[in-house]
Parts: structure tokens; C-alpha cells; sequence
């Protein structure tokens, strides 16, 4: 019988997730966007998220350290309310969705997941924390795209949201020729100890 080889590494980003009817509402709003520039290269709706701490590649012993110390800042933490809202765009490339709501809880639990990550061994670029929902991004032969359609969305107000989980999420990127797909190592819901997810972290 053939094992399976752990990789050495793993890509992994701690994040928060709207709920499906939030994403569908942001989705629909989109519509003109994703028929009027179907070159961009835009994210599965499934894996929209916003992250709190991005960790690239790190090795994965890493990620067994982390899950006690998260699962111990979701337990005493109420969730959160959010909405999407507007959007705009980074270096006229990539395209993204704000983020509206508890700002203040939200950039408390940023700081707080960034110091867990860097207690444990990950290091961190030293970056200002823009809540954001990352949508799509321009090819380098057309980047007025991202641009244009940031400004579609110039009016959008999305319904509010409870976030009411914390996702310690590993990505494919890099691994192979096809689409970027993301999925939960684990997940913790907020005022319980329970993971609400649990996966193999290779």
C-alpha cells in the first residue's frame, strides 16, 4: 500500500467567511461586471473570504501549533456583525469588496490572530490590516477592468451577516496548472470550544 507524502510545506491564511446568501447577494450585483469583463480573473464565489493574517507558505508543522492557541481566541468571542459594501481597487489590478460593520471588533481579532501566528513561529509582513473581500483580478494587458468594475460597485450595500466562525484555511496555489481552490484545515465557531471543521492538515 502506497502512503501519501506530506508535503513539506502548506499555504495558509486565517480568515473569516460570509454566508452563502451574502456572497449570492454581492454575486448579483456583479452580473454586469462579470459580463463585461469576462478576461478577469475572478475568484470562485465559494472561496470569497476575508482574511485577517496571511501566512504564504510555512511548514507544516506549523499548523498542529497553531490550532490550540485559535480555538482559545474564538472560545470567549462573540460573533460578529458585518455587511459587504462598495468596492474598489488595489494598484488598479485587483478588484475587492469593503467591508462594513463591527470595524472595530474586526481589527481587535486581526491584531489578536497576527499574534498568535507570530507567537508561533510565522512570520508576517508588517502590513496595515484593509478589511477587504478580494473578487478578482486584472490581466496586466487590460487593468482598467478591476477599475471599472470597482466602480460598479460604487453603490453596493450588502445586508448584514453574522460571522460566527473562525477558518484557518490552506490553499493549492503554486501545486499545479489549475484554478487556485481553497478549503477549511479547521474551523472554530466563536463562544464555543468545539471546532466546527476538522481536516487532515496535509
Amino acid at each position: 500500500m502506497n502512503e501519501q507524502i506530506q508535503p513539506a510545506t502548506v499555504r495558509v491564511f486565517i480568515a473569516l467567511a460570509p454566508p452563502d446568501d451574502a456572497k449570492r447577494e454581492l454575486a448579483r450585483e456583479l452580473g454586469p461586471a462579470y459580463h463585461a469583463h469576462p478576461r478577469m480573473r475572478w475568484n470562485r464565489i465559494e472561496d470569497w473570504h476575508i482574511t485577517l493574517a496571511f501566512l504564504g507558505e510555512v511548514p507544516t508543522a506549523v499548523v498542529p501549533l497553531l490550532r490550540p492557541p485559535l480555538a482559545e481566541l474564538a472560545a470567549p468571542r462573540r460573533p460578529l456583525t458585518l455587511a459587504l459594501r462598495g468596492g474598489g481597487h488595489f494598484d488598479e489590478r485587483v478588484l475587492w469588496s469593503g467591508i462594513d460593520g463591527d470595524l472595530a471588533e474586526l481589527h481587535l481579532l486581526a491584531a489578536e490572530v497576527r499574534t498568535v501566528v507570530k507567537e508561533c513561529g510565522a512570520v508576517l509582513p508588517e502590513r496595515r490590516f484593509r478589511p477587504h473581500l478580494t473578487l478578482a483580478r486584472a490581466r496586466r494587458d487590460t487593468p482598467s477592468c478591476a477599475v471599472e468594475a470597482a466602480a460598479g460597485l460604487a453603490g453596493f450595500t450588502g445586508r448584514s451577516w453574522r460571522a460566527e466562525r473562525l477558518h484557518l484555511v490552506g490553499s493549492n496555489i503554486g501545486r499545479g496548472p489549475g484554478p487556485i481552490h481553497y478549503r477549511d484545515i479547521e474551523a472554530w465557531r466563536f463562544g464555543g470550544r468545539d471546532p466546527f471543521v476538522a481536516a487532515p492538515s496535509g
